[in-house]
């Protein structure tokens, strides 16, 4: 079960102002320069959007930095979003593909994901086939470790812009993402960044971003 909070900037300056405070490089867990890292997302759904009915999405996420570039296959399933809190089911499969295959997924899926059942239920029949490009997005992002508490947390800076059709929308935003430990302590960071700045909790996942710009964009929005 991924876990996750999301909070949204005003602007690229604020929210990269974060990185070189005091309060927030005393918690890191060094001081090495940290590299951005270029992501693009694709998101796939069926001509009839059956994912999109049962809150699925498909992910194939390029990663782009010094070292080189890979890509990720990703599916998220179900879940809620309350207070900036984001809780879904999460698959994720390493590959050289920028396509996503189903049968191929669901064979390279380890027991450090969620169960396997329910990714069945999220995927339903749906084949690889069937799949097509839905929406995009693109960003930079730079990632920090946190400690606090009793948990080890993934602190992410996104900049970048979003797209559904023919229409854009910005990226600037801050992820925390649990990478072991309490909820309550994504939670506790969250709150210390807010007091520290003007961002605010954030519920709204970029691909349902995407999605409604895409819907816009076709005259459903």
């Amino acid at each position: 079960m991924e876990n996750e909070i999301k909070l949204a900037f005003d602007n690229e300056l604020e929210l990269k102002s974060v990185m070189k405070a005091a309060w927030f490089v005393d918690m890191t867990d060094d001081d090495k320069p940290h590299e951005a890292v270029r992501l693009t997302n694709i998101y796939f759904d069926t001509k009839d959007r059956r994912l999109q009915k049962t809150r699925t999405s498909v992910r194939v996420r390029l990663y782009e930095d010094s070292n080189g570039r890979h890509y990720e296959h990703t599916v998220k399933y179900g879940g809620q979003a309350v207070n900036g809190l984001h809780q879904r089911y999460e698959w994720n499969v390493d590959s050289d593909s920028d396509s996503f295959d189903v049968d191929s997924f669901r064979k390279s899926i380890t027991d450090k994901d969620d169960p396997v059942e329910m990714l069945d239920a999220a995927l339903g029949g749906i084949t690889g086939g069937e799949l097509l490009p839905l929406c995009s997005t693109y960003c930079e992002r730079t990632t920090y470790i946190v400690n606090l508490g009793n948990s080890s947390m993934e602190v992410c800076f996104d900049t970048g812009t979003i797209k559904g059709g023919d229409l854009t929308d910005d990226i600037c935003e801050l992820e925390i993402e649990l990478i072991k430990g309490d909820v309550d302590d994504i939670m506790k960071l969250s709150d210390i960044i807010i007091k520290n700045t003007n961002a605010h909790l954030f519920d709204d996942s970029k691909y349902i971003r995407a999605v409604r710009l895409l819907d816009k964009s076709n005259g459903n929005g």
